[in-house]
């Protein structure tokens, strides 16, 4: 069976050889059908310690490395990068 890969937002990374990453997702609502965002925190493994706040990275299920971790940090996705002013002088 394939590891689930999720993608989110490291929000943390306060904690020694670990992330906090926001997974956000959004549903349906079952009766008034507007799309709803829901959002869930997982405590990632960061081996290297190599993982900012605000940085977008992809994480995968692990075996349970602590109480909380069950995810590892994978790789970083590459979020385009916002284009340098133009200066119009």
């Amino acid at each position: 069976m394939p590891k689930r890969v999720l993608t989110g937002n490291v929000v943390s990374d306060k904690g020694d050889k670990t992330v906090v990453v926001q997974v956000e997702r959004k549903v349906k609502h079952p009766l008034y059908g507007k799309i709803i965002r829901r959002s869930k925190k997982y405590h990632a493994h960061d081996e290297g310690n190599e993982y900012r706040a605000g940085e977008t990275v992809r994480i995968e299920e692990t075996a349970p490395i602590s109480k909380l971790k069950t995810w590892k940090v994978i790789e970083r996705v590459n979020t385009h990068a916002t284009p340098a002013k133009a200066d119009n002088a």
